[in-house]
């Protein structure tokens, strides 16, 4: 196959796995599809790839937009969407980078085998979902004022290592070492900060998850040995965001360029991409908000991390130094960042857009950690309750192909009203159950809005990935208990 359409958009096969939506009319870029047929036929059942090829008409789209083999309906701009553009002659969209501003998952490994934890699943899950705050609304690890509130925003995980809820491995573990330097807490409203006082250190609703996890296979030994990882070992996964805080950003930033720009609003087809043009006093507020917005979710991420080695100590009678809780990586899957492309031969700026989709920096970046650096960034792929996750690293042709991105997750195929239709969250809960997986929510409609059934098939995003070179596999996880909202 050559061409394929749909959705009244036909795509041309650049390559094994490379789609292209070839340059025309208002495109100010080609757009390209990475996936396999069988991916791109899920890819094109909804409304991604009209708002792929929508996204090529912001000012200032380099090279092309992407869609990763895991790409959905997002709103205005696809999820698992990728756009590189020029931060002098171009924008920023907060509707290309999301609502839940830095969600992102990070990876903490133990010395624990999954022969110690069995006998202890109820007990363990039971434990977490008790102290580890989830679901709509506020609680969280930390309530504090609003002046607690902005410190974090500004400074990110070193609030958290002051505070005694980190330690310095963790800040050198994490993407940014846990802090953009470009955070102005004042460009974030009182409504926002109001909002997040009260969930710092929650997992919230929807997706978002904490998941301890087995590691079922190993592929690249020497990669994983790097990470500290080995097959039948005991790893724990956390998937979250910036929660109300980083959703009212989103929310009042999205309506404020709509105001203060309608004449850029005008050209594009779709007024959920509103963006602010580069150099703007909008774009420059709202990127300072965003990167606040990001300091904000790698505490609460972080808070989450530090409840969790506490809930294993007491599960397991010894601390969390002893059994080698260590941060692996976080990383994010929601956020627009500055960045060197090369683009015609050139280094140039660019804001990299990347909405559900990670960053995978090869070896030799000297953004990526330096115990990670000879070998590559870890990207952290999570599937779902029924299958397994994945841990990557960054692929040697990202830069090129990716703005040094590819997938965050499996990608939902249906909505999350269709799965509560077609799904109950008991039978789900009780299926997982045979397979040895210990499921807590807040209801069984939560349950079933994640139901294995809703998601793609995670595997065959991963081959893709691999295959391009993008994000290589390094090793594979399969879920032992699972809490979410």
């Amino acid at each position: 196959m050559d061409t394929y359409d749909a959705d009244g958009v036909t795509l041309e096969r650049v390559e094994e796995y490379v789609w292209e939506i070839p340059q025309e009319g208002e495109m100010n870029a080609p757009a390209r599809v990475l996936a396999s047929e069988e991916l791109l036929d899920q890819i094109a059942d909804d409304k991604t790839l009209q708002q792929l090829k929508n996204s090529t008409q912001l000012p200032g789209v380099q090279k092309y937009a992407i869609c990763m083999p895991d790409g959905h309906q997002g709103y205005g701009f696809p999820v698992g969407g990728v756009a590189g553009i020029d931060a002098e002659d171009g924008c920023i969209s907060p509707g290309a980078v999301g609502f839940d501003i830095n969600c992102g998952v990070r990876m903490m490994t133990t010395n624990l085998t999954y022969e110690d934890v069995q006998g202890h699943e109820e007990e363990l899950v039971e434990s977490l979902f008790a102290n580890i705050p989830s679901g709509l609304g506020g609680g969280g690890v930390v309530e504090s004022g609003v002046e607690t509130v902005e410190e974090i925003l500004d400074r990110g995980v070193e609030w958290a290592l002051d505070e005694g809820y980190a330690v310095e491995d963790d800040l050198a573990h994490c993407e940014d070492e846990g802090r953009r330097p470009d955070a102005d807490p004042d460009a974030v409203s009182q409504k926002s900060k109001d909002r997040g006082k009260n969930q710092i250190g929650s997992l919230g609703s929807g997706n978002h998850f904490l998941e301890v996890q087995r590691v079922t296979d190993v592929f690249r030994e020497g990669v994983a040995d790097s990470y500290g990882l080995s097959e039948d070992q005991i790893v724990v996964l956390i998937h979250c965001g910036s929660r109300g805080l980083g959703h009212q950003v989103c929310t009042e930033y999205t309506r404020e360029v709509e105001q203060a720009h309608p004449e850029l609003l005008e050209q594009l087809p779709d007024k959920e991409l509103a963006a602010a043009p580069a150099g703007s006093q909008l774009a420059e507020e709202y990127y300072g908000a965003m990167c606040a917005a990001i300091n904000y979710a790698w505490v609460n991420r972080q808070l989450i991390m530090h409840r969790t080695r506490k809930v294993f100590e007491r599960v397991f009678d010894r601390s969390w130094e002893e059994m080698e809780m260590d941060l692996l990586y976080d990383v994010a899957h929601n956020i627009a960042k500055k960045e060197a492309h090369e683009v015609d031969g050139e280094e140039r700026e660019l804001y990299v857009h990347r909405k559900g989709a990670t960053r995978a920096f090869p070896a030799g970046r000297e953004e990526v950690p330096s115990a990670y650096r000879d070998v590559g960034q870890p990207v952290i792929i999570p599937g779902s309750m029924g299958a397994g996750s994945y841990v990557l690293r960054g692929g040697e042709s990202s830069m090129e192909t990716t703005f040094g991105s590819t997938a965050h997750g499996a990608g939902r195929t249906m909505s999350r009203t269709q799965a509560k239709d077609e799904f109950w969250g008991e039978d789900i809960q009780d299926d997982l159950r045979e397979q040895k997986v210990y499921v807590k929510a807040q209801s069984g409609a939560t349950v079933a809005e994640e139901a294995p059934g809703v998601y793609k098939d995670v595997d065959e995003v991963v081959r893709v990935s691999d295959e391009l070179g993008i994000g290589d596999t390094v090793a594979r996880t399969f879920p032992v208990c699972n809490i979410k909202g």
